[in-house]
Formats: C-alpha cells, structure tokens, sequence
C-alpha cells in the first residue's frame, strides 16, 4: 500500500468515498506484483474473485448503502483454509492441483462482508513447523531481512502484511503459527479461545489444538478480524454457541487495577539477551500504566513442548490418513491398492510432515498409548488447572512469545528438536485453549522486532485487546514497517 493507513481506517475511506474499493485492490495487486517476488507469501493470487468483491463494494457505496466492517480491505488467506473455486494445497505437493469445491466458515464470512481475498498464502506443509521452510511450494522471506525466515506454520500471512502487501491476512494457530510469526514480522497475531472460531473448512493439522486466528498490523485491526471470523457455526461441532461481543466498542478504555502476571519459568532465562531486556521493559511500561506485577509459577510448562509434540502428532497422523491418493490430489500408481497408498504419501509428503506422522502412530500404537499419549493428556490437564488458579491472582500473563528475534534461512532446518522449542512459549495457549495474542514489544540489535505474548482466560478477548491497546498507545509499536522493504 502506497500510504500507512491502517485497515479500519483504510475501511472507513472507501466507506466515505474518499478511496474506490476497485483503486484499492488496483493498488495492492501492483504493491504485491512489486514486492512479492522478493519475499514469496503468495501461492496464488486470486485475482478474480477479489476484483469482484471490490465492485461490490463500490456498487453499494453508490447506493448510499453502509458497509459491512472491514468491507473494501484486501485480505490474504493461509494456503490451508478453503476458498470455493481456487486452489487449496497447503503448500504440500499432496494436494498438487486439488480444487476446493466449498468455502471455509470463515471464508464466507469474509466474502459476507465483502473483503477481497487477493490471495492463498505460503505455508509451512500442513501447518508442521516453525519458519515457512517446510513448504513444498517456495521459500517464504522475513521482510524485515529477506535472508531471514518470517516464522510458520503461518509464514506467508504473516510476510504478507509485514511487506505491506496487505494490512491484515488470515493463518491458522496450533502452537504458536501465527503469534510467533507475528513476532518475528513486528505485527499483531491473535489465537482465539478455542471454539471461538469455526475450523470449517480449515485443512486439520491437529483438531483440538489448530484455531483460524489473525494478522494484523495494529490492535484494533486485529479485533476487527475477530469480529469478522468470531462466532457460532452448528457446522463444526467444537465451536462455541455464545454470543459474540463487540471487541471495538470499548477497546479504548484501559483496564483499571490491572493485575499482570509474569510467568517464572518464561522469564527471559535461556532466551536472547534482547528478547529478555523486552521483557523488563513491558514490565516497567505496565508498571508507568499503574498495573500491579505478580510474579506466578506455572511448573508444568516445562513438559508443554513434549506433551504438545505427542499430541499434535497423534491427532495429525489421524487427520492425515485421509491423503491415500484415492479421493483427491497427488495419486502414484502402484500394483495393488497397497503400493499405490505408500507411493503416493511417499512421493506427497514432506520430511516434517513424515516424521511427525511416525511420530503420532507411534505413540498411539499398542503398548505404547498410555505411556506417552495417556500422560501427554494429564500433563494437558494439570497445565490447565496451573492456569485456571494463576487466572485467581491476575488479569493477564505475559512472557516473551519467542525465545528469539528471526533465524537466518538453514540456521536451524536440520535441527528438528530446536525448530520445536521455538514455539516454547506459546504452545500451552493451544494445549489449555485460552487466548493469547503477541504484540511488538521492541527490536534487537540488528533492528529485527522482538513480541510480547499476552494470554488471558477463556472467552476474555474484549479484555485482553483493551489491555493491548493501552501498551500500544504507551509504546507506539503499531504499523511498524520494515526499512528494507520501503524503497520498493
């Protein structure tokens, strides 16, 4: 986008007539045919489908007609949520040229409020990993040093924004992907309460833990997407049959006697010296913000990562019995039906996505269920009970939401156990259901922005954005942008 705006804002001029919906997308396809080369978030563009929304759009503001919110806004959509007609391939070779026949939930709700989707982004392979490295399609670069990795799973989303081709974008989050990526691209990333978003149409990676979640480039923005994609789907059996609030209407008023937790065991020990001397910092600006500092302990975050790693694998080499070659995408023809499965997984699936397959069978295998998916599901529940008596004594927990500021490409690509513990921190939000969103916090020495997670109680998202708009406004880390990318 040729001017800083942000979406709402972006909104409210087309709304006016100030701007056409059509003269915005003209822009952003020539901002993304300018810059995308370069940084690799796009899969596809839907090009299509965007152009006629935005007419729509333009159609109604010559009515006179009022706008449903963020209608008009360009949007970009991970590579593994459904959009009716154009590709779906999770950036996996397994669903080389598969079609989706049907939008996802949260697809028709955006399409309902009339966002252009510009197009499907790159992706770690089914949403297994933590850098966009993963991706069977293209390598994804952090716009803020192009040999950088953005984070994953939800890599492209988040390089979609932070490269300002677009100013929001949807990922998905099953222990981290897109609060970590936010991070490491100095943008807003949201993981919802579990339910409050329906998984319709969301490719499973794993099914208690994945949530649609949004990017933003401030707070604001990022509860307008909420408000979006947020509520009740009888379609999808885990969504929450709750009335949605109306998360803008009182995001300005701080929270007063506001209790801050800061977790012990994520207190910047082991992490960058960067990334810990943020964390200091957030704490003396919630302290200026005349907030209460606790620090709590929650013991069982320590066995978050394997816990997580057991049942993430589990529940994804269920999901994933589905790719046989047999109903749709890559099919490998074999002598019998038998060959003919193991070819085409062979052939269709990448190195994570095999070895975290293995992974789950065997932990679900005879004689071995109890011993490690039997525990992973206890350390599951204590962790949510250390949680819901730490929600006793404080509003919201913060932590650093990565151990460190963006990687170089390779740095950590064959060290699969360190790739893992990147997601450290935000792995118990999926593991417990809460939400939790990361939000800029500062930048390391090379000028690479480091976030800060916030995390709240179930269902407590009004509260938490208030909570991030006061920090932001105190800071004013908000629609920060990447000096490499400004000469574009």
């Amino acid at each position: 986008m040729t001017e800083k705006l942000s979406a709402l804002s972006l909104h409210q001029q087309i709304q006016s007539g100030h701007k056409s919906a059509v003269s915005v997308l003209e822009e952003t396809f020539k901002r993304i045919d300018a810059v995308d080369g370069q940084v690799g978030a796009f899969n596809a563009l839907t090009r299509e489908l965007a152009a006629e929304t935005a007419a729509e759009v333009d159609r109604k503001v010559k009515a006179g007609e009022t706008l449903p919110l963020l209608a008009g806004v360009p949007l970009a959509v991970k590579d593994n949520i459904n959009v009716k007609g154009y590709p779906t391939t999770c950036s996996s070779q397994m669903l080389s040229g598969y079609v989706s026949p049907y939008d996802a939930t949260v697809t028709g709700k955006v399409k309902a409020h009339l966002l252009p989707i510009v197009g499907k982004a790159n992706m770690d392979e089914f949403a297994m990993g933590s850098s966009t490295e993963n991706s069977a399609t293209k390598l994804t670069r952090n716009p803020w040093d192009l040999e950088r990795v953005p984070g994953g799973s939800s890599g492209g989303s988040a390089a979609a924004v932070a490269s300002e081709q677009t100013l929001i974008s949807l990922g998905s989050d099953t222990g981290g992907s897109v609060r970590q990526p936010a991070a490491l691209c100095g943008l807003v990333g949201l993981k919802p309460t579990y339910g409050l978003v329906s998984r319709y149409g969301l490719v499973a990676f794993a099914s208690s833990l994945d949530q649609v979640s949004p990017f933003a480039r401030n707070v604001k923005d990022t509860a307008a997407m909420l408000q979006v994609i947020g509520g009740f789907d009888n379609r999808d059996s885990t969504s929450l049959n709750l009335p949605l609030p109306n998360y803008l209407a009182r995001i300005d008023q701080p929270v007063e006697r506001l209790k801050v937790g800061v977790i012990s065991e994520l207190n910047g020990e082991g992490m960058q010296p960067e990334v810990a001397e943020s964390l200091k910092r957030a704490i003396e600006t919630f302290q200026g913000l005349g907030a209460e500092i606790h620090t709590l302990s929650v013991p069982s975050i320590r066995y978050a990562v394997a816990s997580y790693y057991i049942i993430a694998t589990a529940e994804a080499s269920s999901n994933l019995a589905r790719f046989d070659g047999v109903r749709y995408g890559l099919r490998e023809e074999g002598d019998t039906i038998y060959q003919t499965y193991c070819k085409t997984r062979a052939k269709g699936f990448g190195p994570e996505v095999k070895r975290r397959i293995m992974l789950g069978t065997f932990s679900l295998s005879s004689g071995y269920y109890d011993a490690y998916y039997g525990k992973a599901q206890k350390v599951r529940q204590l962790l949510k009970h250390e949680f819901d008596k730490a929600w006793q004594q404080v509003d919201v927990l913060i932590c650093p939401t990565s151990p460190s500021t963006a990687f170089k490409i390779g740095e950590k690509a064959n060290d699969p156990v360190s790739m893992y513990l990147s997601d450290i921190a935000t792995i118990p939000v999926n593991l417990v259901g809460i939400p939790a969103l990361s939000v800029p916090c500062g930048f390391d020495k090379n000028h690479l922005p480091i976030g800060l997670q916030m995390m709240g109680p179930h269902l407590s998202e009004e509260r938490l954005f208030r909570i991030a708009q006061m920090f932001e406004t105190a800071t004013g880390l908000a629609n920060l942008s990447p000096q490499s990318m400004l000469a574009v």
